[in-house]
């Protein structure tokens, strides 16, 4: 799967990066490396509690999809 990020120059150093598909999604780091890995860390941890909150009900079906 490939999600699309924006990353920024931070004002104070470092860099901060977004995930436009994934509302709230941020993270920052010192280098672009440390910004990478943890954009990683930030859409995992965020795909993990949009999946949590869904309200399943015993006639529904759950499908996993790989893009």
């Amino acid at each position: 799967m490939k999600i699309r990020a924006i990353v920024h120059p931070a004002a104070e150093g470092g860099y901060w990066a977004e995930v436009p598909a994934l509302p709230g999604c941020i993270t920052e780091g010192e280098t672009i490396e440390e910004v990478m890995i943890n954009l990683k860390d930030a859409i995992v941890g965020w795909l993990e509690v949009a999946n949590s909150r869904e309200a399943i009900s015993s006639t529904d079906k759950i499908v996993e999809i790989a893009i």
